[in-house]
């Protein structure tokens, strides 16, 4: 009797995207060993070459010049330390035909003005802010991810391995989008900063132990962040007095005794003066019965 059976074939492992990274820093080390271990041949070019020898120990192909790197794969992510040095890493290479996508941290008007300056050099262009730090990046669930903006047919060409390291955001086909929405972003875990330092800075003389007064601060603060919602609803309708609560009036008021109470404890205020300042100026153009949400019309420059 002849045996037919036969052993179930095995499975041809699936093909991942082969691309070159430019940068072995921190972030860029990070998101390259994030592309290994998902099996991405990875080339990787840095300025200073022990750290791309380091990934190359690691399974990456070391590239001896970015140009050299550039050609190896159509896909390039750029890490480096500022958009200048992007265009002096590039200098020599050719982009006919690539993916470039940025995600060194650089400013708006940096993402614009490099999408105009890969496109004029034959490539689709991607810019990204990168919402992560490095031991964030690779690890399911961290809640690290990088908002993109640049061209949207790249971004889904390429959405799977852009996601291998970090979460995604497509923010818009303004280059500069992804960037904005870094900066505002951080901008707003300044003054979160500020608040929280001032606060730490009024105990600080006292018999209060700060691991003690730490919980208070983060459930007051947690407590008080969906005002953004309101903010945003107000800006959205200019109307500054839906659903106040607290008017500018009243803030401006109790801003009194917060500097009081910063004066007897010894505390700078410098870290909390600037929004006061603000609310005091909104206060005399008018508008005491509003929310402080309009002090923003006071930090937009306007021509």
């Amino acid at each position: 009797m002849t045996d037919t059976t036969t052993s179930p074939a095995t499975p041809t492992p699936p093909t991942r995207t082969p691309l070159t990274l430019l940068g072995a820093g921190a972030m860029g080390t990070a998101l390259a060993r994030a592309w290994l271990a998902a099996g991405h041949p990875v080339t990787v070019w840095n300025r200073t070459p022990a750290r791309a020898e380091a990934l190359g120990a690691e399974g990456a192909t070391v590239a001896a010049s970015a140009a050299e790197a550039v050609a190896a794969h159509r896909l390039v992510v750029a890490c480096l330390l500022d958009d200048d040095s992007v265009g002096e890493a590039l200098a020599d290479a050719d982009l006919t035909g690539r993916d470039l996508v940025n995600v060194t941290t650089g400013t708006p008007e940096d993402g614009r003005a490099r999408a105009a300056w890969a496109k004029a050099r034959g490539a689709r262009f991607l810019d990204g802010g990168i919402m992560a730090v490095p031991p964030m990046i690779g690890v399911p669930d961290s809640g690290g991810y990088v908002f993109y903006s640049g061209s949207a047919a790249l971004f889904e060409e390429h959405r799977e391995t852009l996601a291998v390291p970090a979460g995604t955001s497509y923010v818009g086909d303004d280059p500069g989008f992804a960037a904005l929405h870094d900066v505002a972003l951080l901008g707003a875990l300044d003054g979160l900063f500020s608040g929280l330092l001032h606060a730490f800075a009024l105990v600080r003389r006292e018999d209060i132990a700060p691991k003690e007064f730490a919980p208070l601060l983060v459930d007051w603060v947690n407590a008080m962040t969906p005002a953004a919602h309101q903010m945003a609803e107000q800006l959205e309708s200019g109307d500054y007095g839906k659903g106040v609560v607290s008017n500018l009036a009243m803030l401006v008021s109790g801003n009194r005794i917060m500097l009081r109470a910063a004066e007897e404890q010894g505390v700078s205020p410098e870290l909390i003066t600037p929004l006061m300042w603000l609310s005091a100026r909104r206060l005399a153009d008018g508008h005491g019965d509003e929310d402080i949400t309009g002090v923003v019309e006071l930090l937009v420059r306007r021509g």
